[in-house]
């Protein structure tokens, strides 16, 4: 993965931390997104079970992995 990529996720992982109980009670305890399109459906579901906080927060990464996700890929 991109380093950018990385960070992105760590910070994905980090917010599934914050939010696992309030919004993500329906996942597995251990359960962290592994691809991009894991944690926009994660991110999606942290915005529409949390605050408006959690929903700032998971636009902001959703947003930014969208962007890099419809980028072309290397050949």
């Amino acid at each position: 993965m991109d380093q950018d990529v990385t960070a992105v996720m760590r910070r994905v992982h980090a917010l599934v931390d914050e939010y696992r109980t309030r919004c993500l009670w329906f996942l597995r305890e251990d359960y962290y997104p592994q691809t991009p399109a894991e944690a926009c459906r994660v991110l999606e579901s942290i915005e529409r079970h949390g605050d408006v906080a959690a929903f700032r927060k998971a636009a902001a990464l959703r947003q930014w992995l969208s962007q890099n996700s419809s980028a072309p890929s290397a050949v």
